[in-house]
C-alpha cells in the first residue's frame, strides 16, 4: 500500500470518526431533551458506548455549556448554551415571519429591493427580501454576507455594538470595495454618531459602483438591535437628496417591525 493510500484511508477513519462523535454527541442532547436529567451510566446504556466515552461527550458539551451537571446528584441537564442557541434561531424565525408584511408593505410602496439582515460576527447576513415593482431585475441578496463598514445594514449594526465591540471592528483592517469605501476609523465614527442621530444609515456606492441603499435598526422587547431593515437600488433611482426621506421611510417600517417583536410595551 502506497503512502499516499495510507494517508487518504488514514483521513477517511478520522472523518468517520469525528461524524460520529458528532451524532453521539447530539444524542446526548437529544436524551437529555427527553428524559430532562440523566447520569452516565444512563446515557452511555442508550448511546451503546462505553461509560469513559460517554464521560468524554458530556465532558466537551459543559465545557461549552450545552450540558450541565447537578453536584449534589450528578446527574447531567441541558445547560444555557442551548437557550442561547434556540434563542437565536427562534428570533431569526420570528423576524423572518413578522417581517413579512413590513418588508412587502415597504416594497410595495418603494418599488425597490427590501431586506432584513441579522449580525453574524463581523458581517451582516441577509435573512428576507422582498422585492419592488421597479426591482425585479435586482440581484439576490438572501443569504449572502455583506461587510459591516460598506454597507447601510452593517453601519446599523456597527452604530449599536457595545463602544467596545464597535472600536474592534473599526480598528482592524477594513477592506476599500469603491473610492467611496470608508476604510478609516475616523471616518467611520463620524459616520456612526450620523446613524444615530438620524435613526438611519445610507451608503452610495461604498459597496458597489451604482448601488445605493438605507437601513434602519430593528429592536427587541428589551431595545437590543437584532435586525435591520434596508432599502437599495441603483443611484439614479436612490439619489442622494433622496435618501433623507428614504431613511425616514425606512425607520418607520423598521419601527413598526420592532413593535411586532415586542419593543415598546
Amino acid at each position: 500500500m502506497t503512502g499516499e493510500r495510507k494517508h487518504l484511508e488514514g483521513n477517511g477513519r478520522g472523518t468517520t470518526s469525528a461524524v460520529q462523535s458528532v451524532d453521539r454527541a447530539v444524542s446526548v442532547l437529544e436524551i437529555l431533551a427527553r428524559h430532562g436529567e440523566a447520569g452516565v451510566t444512563e446515557i452511555a446504556g442508550e448511546l451503546g458506548v462505553h461509560k469513559s466515552t460517554a464521560f468524554r461527550l458530556l465532558g466537551v458539551l459543559e465545557n461549552r455549556g450545552l450540558v450541565t451537571q447537578a453536584k449534589d446528584r450528578g446527574k447531567y441537564h441541558l445547560g444555557a448554551g442551548v437557550l442561547r442557541l434556540a434563542g437565536a434561531a427562534a428570533v431569526r424565525l420570528d423576524i423572518s415571519q413578522e417581517g413579512v408584511p413590513v418588508c412587502r408593505e415597504l416594497a410595495d410602496e418603494l418599488g425597490e429591493t427590501v431586506n432584513i439582515a441579522v449580525l453574524d460576527d463581523d458581517a451582516a447576513v441577509n435573512i428576507m427580501q422582498a422585492r419592488g415593482t421597479a426591482s425585479v431585475t435586482a440581484q439576490n441578496w438572501l443569504g449572502r454576507r455583506t461587510p459591516l463598514h460598506a454597507t447601510a445594514g452593517g453601519k446599523v449594526f456597527l452604530a449599536h455594538l457595545p463602544p467596545a465591540v464597535r472600536e474592534s471592528h473599526l480598528t482592524r483592517p477594513l477592506r476599500r470595495f469603491t473610492e467611496r469605501t470608508l476604510t478609516t476609523a475616523s471616518e467611520l465614527r463620524g459616520e456612526l454618531e450620523t446613524v444615530i442621530e438620524h435613526g438611519y444609515a445610507a451608503t452610495l456606492e461604498e459597496l458597489e459602483l451604482g448601488l445605493a441603499a438605507v437601513a434602519a435598526p430593528v429592536r427587541s422587547h428589551d431595545g437590543t438591535v437584532i435586525a435591520a431593515i434596508s432599502v437599495s437600488g441603483p443611484v439614479y433611482r436612490l439619489r442622494a437628496d433622496r435618501l433623507p426621506e428614504l431613511g425616514s421611510r425606512t425607520a418607520t417600517a423598521a419601527a413598526e417591525l420592532s413593535r411586532r417583536m415586542g419593543y415598546g410595551f
